[in-house]
């Protein structure tokens, strides 16, 4: 994968309504490809069982989430060259956001985005 700059995601959904989180995320990534992304991947959760590691238990990403048992967990990032070439995309995806602002505004978030967690990271190793 070609890019040292990621943005990465992690948020619950309730299982009732991952039909339209995709619907919502197959937007997502037609538009932030169209925009000069590198890579757009959402991941839902699928092996989540957290296993003793040489005596260490780590955080289970349900836990981190706050996801309630009716939740599955989401693990999402967008690839980029750099962090400006990020900042230059994400600029163009929220400049075609709010000119299709009309087309969204009954939309239902199907996510809590207090239950988020979202950061910028540089890619240290990528092969």
């Amino acid at each position: 994968m070609k890019g040292k700059y990621v943005d990465g995601f992690v948020f619950p959904i309730t299982k009732k309504i991952v039909a339209a989180y995709k619907k919502m995320a197959e937007w997502g990534a037609r538009t932030w490809m169209k925009n000069g992304a590198l890579a757009y991947y959402e991941c839902m959760g699928d092996d989540l069982a957290v296993k003793s590691q040489g005596g260490m238990k780590p955080r289970s990403f349900k836990e981190t989430a706050k996801a309630g048992t009716n939740d599955t967990v989401w693990f999402s990032f967008i690839v980029f060259r750099d962090k400006k070439h990020r900042d230059a995309v994400n600029k163009k995806v929220m400049s075609q956001m709010n000119a299709e602002a009309e087309k969204w505004k009954d939309m239902v978030m199907p996510m809590d985005p207090r239950k988020m967690a979202y950061g910028g990271f540089k890619a240290i190793v990528a092969r």
